[in-house]
């Protein structure tokens, strides 16, 4: 579909609509606004609004709806799959102005926040209510991007993705309309649950302006462990074990020794280099968790654990997992000169296993530098292949092992993308992962969003 771009006649009447100072078609702003943080190419919108209410936001959508203007949602630009990049150019929405907490209700664990709030200054606001918003993707993201990528991250094991967390959403349609979709109460089976159709939608569906979330209690006390072993195939047994076994770990990790030979390089954490998994529980009780640790450790032994160190200090456990939310910006720092592939896929846990080792035999095969590290609890495996800017042929290499990776991890039950979303790079998976279901998926668009107007050129094949 044909969209309209901007020219000045349309940049005239939007700033008619907000405050002319949070409009902008300068070339810096709008080259801000062209990328995140994947390696997919830049493309700037024609301008670059910052809406600081729900009804600011619908009479824009109103207007581009009529004249067929893109309009694309921007959060903070953490996105590592294209996600938000405006490859139609159009209108991006920038969020960073909605960025309150409208209502704290610790009565019913429950706050009301706009989609520009970055998730860690929510944790912070909430720290002194003893509750606190679980997932926990690392980049500063915000919630409403979290809630349109259905973002998840070292937590999820236990505490579960954004999906869980989201009771009732405000959203502006396409055509400007305001709806409000889910409720406040614990549970509901009233009617369609319209909020899951919104969180995943990567904005092609509609926009969300605000949203109620559920929190849970921050934990009293935690425990953390590493466990090395001597290879990836051994610790991601361990890995299925753990789950198997009843326990309930709160992050479990696994880092192939690549990444802990960086951790060591770059944050000085004096690691023994090999595949390691980062474990932690949390527990209302020390000898509850002494408990559990020492299953744990009796699991690692048998599947050939060579050093198992529990009880870390919360110290030392911040060093460790603050390293591990810093393990992008260690890889790219560490590769100058060099663009970086970053992917996910997730497989059943019974797969996960057999899913890392053949990973780490493509990157082998392939003679590039891949660094291989994972979500292990819920098998989402993350893999950063570096590649030279501009060398042809070290990117078909790195094309051709995404392919096999992907469809590997699709014949084991798994998904092309396990957090990081559609976007741009996983597209082309689509029909062969859903099947005949995409063409639900296109209808409910098209219901929603008959101009395709919404961040168009995302999650759908044939989508320009």
């Amino acid at each position: 579909m044909p969209f309209t771009r901007l020219d000045e006649k349309h940049k005239r009447s939007i700033r008619k609509l907000i405050s002319p100072d949070r409009f902008s078609d300068g070339e810096s702003h709008c080259n801000l606004h062209a990328r995140d943080q994947s390696f997919h190419p830049p493309c700037p919108p024609d301008a670059v609004v910052w809406p600081k209410t729900a009804e600011e936001v619908s009479q824009i959508l109103a207007y581009a709806n009529t004249h067929g203007i893109p309009i694309v949602g921007w959060g903070s630009g953490s996105s590592l799959e294209g996600n938000p990049i405006p490859v139609c150019g159009g209108v991006i929405l920038d969020f960073s102005e909605m960025n309150q907490i409208l209502d704290i209700r610790e009565a019913d664990f429950q706050v009301v926040v706009q989609p520009g709030l970055v998730y860690q200054d929510l944790n912070h606001a909430l720290r002194h209510t003893g509750l606190f918003f679980p997932p926990d993707p690392g980049a500063r993201a915000t919630i409403g991007g979290m809630i349109a990528n259905n973002a998840s991250g070292t937590r999820t094991v236990y505490y579960g993705s954004t999906k869980d967390y989201v009771l009732r959403l405000k959203v502006v349609m396409a055509n400007g309309d305001i709806v409000e979709i889910g409720g406040r109460s614990a549970k509901s089976s009233s009617g369609y649950n319209l909020n899951q159709l919104f969180i995943g939608s990567e904005g092609t569906l509609g926009i969300i302006v605000e949203a109620t979330l559920r929190l849970t209690g921050t934990p009293e006390d935690f425990s953390a462990v590493i466990a090395t072993f001597p290879s990836v195939e051994s610790a991601g047994k361990a890995v299925f074990e753990i789950r198997r076994s009843g326990l309930s770990p709160a992050a479990l990790e696994l880092l192939g020794p690549e990444c802990i030979e960086l951790f060591n390089i770059q944050a000085d954490l004096g690691l023994t280099v090999s595949p390691t998994l980062f474990i932690e529980f949390h527990g209302a009780s020390k000898a509850y968790m002494a408990e559990m640790i020492d299953i744990c450790r009796m699991i690692c032994e048998e599947n050939g654990s060579e050093q198992f160190e529990a009880g870390l200090g919360r110290q030392e456990r911040d060093r460790l997992f603050e390293a591990r939310h810093d393990l992008g910006e260690m890889i790219v720092r560490n590769h100058p000169g060099c663009a970086i592939l970053v992917m996910d896929v997730a497989v059943p846990p019974s797969a996960y296993p057999e899913m890392i080792g053949f990973a780490r035999r493509e990157i082998a095969k392939s003679g590039l530098t891949g660094y291989v590290f994972s979500h292990a609890g819920d098998g989402n495996l993350h893999l950063n292949i570096a590649g030279e800017t501009g060398n042809t042929d070290h990117w078909q290499v790195i094309d051709a092992m995404v392919l096999r990776i992907v469809n590997n991890a699709l014949s084991l039950g798994g998904t092309a993308t396990g957090e990081h979303g559609v976007g741009i790079g996983k597209r082309k998976f689509m029909e062969a992962e859903h099947g005949r279901s995409l063409e639900l998926m296109k209808r409910i668009k098209n219901l929603f969003d008959p101009k395709g107007i919404l961040n168009p050129g995302k999650i759908f094949p044939e989508d320009p």
